[in-house]
């Protein structure tokens, strides 16, 4: 697998991935295309001005483009934040193939190596359980204390909660 840079030709299987509604079952809405490539954009200028991200998956011979894995700066917006999020999105045809194990665990390794970062965090809606699998195998850790509530979304919807995992540059 590569992590790397976007180019302007991702942008076409981004879109579909993210107008894709079973991979999108874990956020109220699918992307149009326009808030799709400006989702894309973001994640390149925060990889040009901070020298990481959310980086364009590739792997070779299989697929130029499966989605993205990286790490991103979180603000203050959500409870556990300031922080760096550790996060990935795949196309549904490259799911259960190991990629987003894979790519997490090396952009972990880059961020506590070359980044330095202390620690780093993942969340999710807590009923995603593809995702927290794949924190649990990267070897986060889960401490319900941080869990929280969107509050943009009604008290009975099930994409409200959400679940935190953290895991720190000492830990194995």
């Amino acid at each position: 697998m590569i992590l790397r840079p976007w180019r302007d030709d991702d942008f076409a299987p981004y879109a579909a991935l993210n107008a894709d509604p079973e991979v999108r079952r874990y956020w109220p809405t699918t992307l149009s295309r326009e808030e799709s490539d400006a989702q894309a954009a973001a994640f390149q200028k925060h990889i040009e001005a901070y020298g990481f991200g959310f980086w364009a998956a590739e792997v070779p011979g299989v697929a130029r483009f499966i989605g993205f894995i990286g790490l991103l700066h979180i603000g203050s917006e959500l409870p556990f934040g300031p922080a760096v999020e550790a996060g990935w999105r795949l196309a549904r045809a490259y799911w259960g193939c190991g990629y987003a194990t894979e790519g997490a665990r090396a952009t972990l390794g880059d961020g506590f190596a070359r980044l330095g970062l202390a620690e780093i965090v993942a969340y999710a809606v807590a009923v995603n359980t593809p995702s927290r699998r794949v924190m649990e195998r990267i070897g986060m850790t889960h401490d319900p204390v941080d869990d929280f509530d969107r509050m943009d979304r009604k008290p009975d919807d099930p994409l409200r909660r959400h679940v935190v995992y953290r895991k720190k540059r000492d830990e194995p």
